[in-house]
């Protein structure tokens, strides 16, 4: 019986200091610069448990009973390799990484003990690529369409928001779309906003100069173990021709036509 105490106790010094069995979940989960991830621990705490996160075999973050900690390792305040970008979910343990740097890219522990069991899975975590998050500006003549591209191809469970200055104005979840439901978006736009629902893109239609401003798309991109958020923004300046695309094509015609008449005159003569 004292054997097998000790041996108990042994096991449960080994996973507290970050040694994972080979038997271990393994998810890879694979972000771009300035992204927030969300590595899910797939359960529900009822307090009872001690849920320990890890990045590189340093702890990073813990719940215990109702308490809950991040960046309780001297070496991860130290450097602060984090700076305040940990959170912690008090309903599931899960932790989110906010604005997220290639130097996070590594593996991610997750230890859950309890009195009836121990569970753990790791997250490797790669960060790569340019920021999603950079401002892109387009620039267009009043009458103009426009077109701001997500440079996604989505998934069903992925969810896409388009905001104006803050008002949501469009929105697509699972099979459904939603186009202006706000009072002051269906009286700006007027119905000229369109949805593509395979990538998630925004088409604004007969522009207009009170359209300028930030248009920022916010992309959930959902998974059974994490889930990534990631954001794009656009400045978009509408600059007034003083005529409307319509009346412009009228007047080339208008043009067009006299210079045919003149033309037929000169060769008459």
């Amino acid at each position: 019986m004292k054997l097998f105490i000790h041996l108990f106790s042994m096991n449960l010094f080994f996973l507290d200091r970050g040694v994972f069995g080979i038997g271990s979940d393994r998810v890879s989960v694979s972000v771009m610069e300035r992204d927030s991830v969300t590595l899910n621990t797939g359960v529900q705490t009822n307090q009872q448990e001690d849920i320990k996160w890890y990045f590189n075999d340093i702890r990073i973050a813990q719940i215990s009973g109702d308490l809950n900690q991040t960046c309780t390792d001297v070496q991860c305040n130290e450097y602060e390799r984090f700076r305040d970008r940990l959170k912690l979910d008090h309903q599931t343990g899960s932790l989110t990484i906010t604005n997220i740097t290639n130097t996070d890219s590594g593996v991610y522990k997750l230890l859950i003990i309890s009195s009836s069991r121990n569970s753990d899975k790791i997250f490797n975590v790669t960060v790569h690529g340019v920021s999603a998050s950079e401002l892109y500006e387009v620039n267009k003549q009043e009458g103009e369409s426009v077109t701001l591209d997500s440079g996604e191809i989505r998934k069903p469970s992925d969810v896409m928001s388009w905001y104006f200055n803050d008002i949501l104005i469009a929105e697509i979840t699972g099979d459904q779309s939603k186009i202006c439901t706000d009072v002051q978006c269906k009286e700006r736009f007027r119905d000229r906003l369109k949805l593509d629902h395979q990538t998630g893109s925004l088409t604004i239609t007969d522009t207009r100069n009170t359209d300028s401003g930030e248009y920022k798309l916010l992309i959930i991109i959902i998974n059974s173990s994490f889930s990534i958020t990631r954001v794009k923004r656009f400045s978009v300046s509408v600059i007034g021709s003083g005529l409307s695309s319509g009346a412009v094509a009228g007047i080339v015609v208008a043009v067009l036509l006299v210079f045919a008449a003149v033309s037929a005159a000169v060769v008459k003569w």
